[in-house]
């Protein structure tokens, strides 16, 4: 599908061949064709591109993510006598008439998070558990095992930090001005100031409403 022809608005946009379990999708969200999700919460103005694979993960507003992006990839019970999930999809095999449960629970207890306004490159992974901080930018094919803060920059395997992306006083003004939370005809009015430089939109909406 041609992105021009897309228009969003308060209903999430899903391409074709998605499988979405326990998805709760906010406005002006879309979801990329050949995406699953399971147990996510993507907030507004987020979005995905195509082949991205994420679990147990909350992914707040403006996010940007794209293709083949994994989020929260789930591990194998390296303790036990085997790795293999007959262990735990036991009824697949025909072992029990019930599934290892508490397994399963501790799994959808390590929720990523991905904070307002990020970019996660391509091919990147985040691991469960792991936090990304607001306005974070996440390497293409990087492989995050440990929270990011705010503003800064990684790569690499395992991701480490380049550079932040502003001062520290511009992260903190940012941070106060809260711009995502804006609401959407808020946003609309001040579209132009968005392509400011940055201590100009600074200076335009600091200890403003």
């Amino acid at each position: 599908m041609n992105k021009k022809s897309i228009l969003l608005g308060p209903e999430p946009f899903v391409h074709k061949n998605c499988q979405l379990i326990n998805a709760e999708l906010e406005e002006y969200t879309e979801v990329g064709a050949f995406n699953f999700f399971e147990n996510v919460l993507m907030r507004r103005f987020s979005y995905t591109v195509p082949f991205c694979f994420i679990q147990n993960a909350h992914i707040e507003s403006f996010s940007n993510i794209a293709a083949t992006v994994r989020i929260g990839p789930t591990h194998h019970p390296m303790d036990r006598a085997t790795m293999h999930h007959f262990t735990y999809r036991r009824v697949m095999y025909g072992l029990r008439d019930s599934d290892d449960e508490e397994f399963f629970k501790q799994r959808t207890e390590k929720v990523a998070h991905i904070g307002h306004d990020t970019w996660l490159g391509h091919g990147c992974i985040i691991m469960p558990g792991v936090r990304i901080g607001t306005g974070a930018v996440i390497g293409s094919g990087s492989v995050v095992t440990k929270n990011v803060e705010d503003y800064a920059i990684v790569a690499g395997v395992p991701a480490k930090k380049i550079r932040m992306r502003f001062d520290d006083f511009t992260i903190l003004e940012l941070k106060s001005i809260a711009w995502w939370s804006w609401e959407y005809e808020t946003i609309k009015q001040r579209l132009d100031d968005f392509s400011l430089d940055i201590n100009s939109f600074i200076a335009k909406y600091k200890n403003r409403d």
